[in-house]
């Protein structure tokens, strides 16, 4: 068994998909619209064949709490590149973009190197090595 993907609510379809294709090399798939149900989505898809669905709902209202809010549920996305350097590197071109770092780089208590940052939604990104 493994994950096939997670899903991310959004209100900004195209900002969110370029985030993750600009930073992550994600790919994005075509889009899918079903304006019946007032939804639509993209799957982005990685090198490692891990992927993000992302998706916009009129149809349902959708609660919006402050950005880096942590509660139960979902907490964060880790997102996996080849080096401690590569880490260092994507962190300074967040910053150098106006990109908020919450935390690190660091080395973490489990052995991770990490930066902690948030998408343009607000979701806590991990990016490690």
């Amino acid at each position: 068994m493994r994950i096939d993907h997670v899903a991310l609510w959004t209100r900004d379809l195209d900002r969110l998909k370029r985030f993750y294709v600009g930073y992550f090399g994600a790919a994005a798939g075509p889009g899918y619209v079903n304006p019946t149900k007032g939804f639509e989505s993209c799957f982005l898809s990685f090198s490692d064949g891990a992927r993000l669905e992302l998706m916009r709902t009129t149809s349902i209202p959708l609660s919006v709490l402050p950005p880096g809010t942590q509660g139960h549920g979902l907490t964060h996305l880790a997102i996996a590149v080849d080096s401690e350097s590569a880490v260092d590197h994507l962190a300074e071109q967040l910053r150098t973009d106006g990109i908020a770092i919450l935390d690190g780089p660091r080395r973490t208590g489990d052995g991770y190197y990490e930066v902690v940052l948030l998408d343009p939604d607000g979701n806590r990104i991990e990016i490690c090595a």
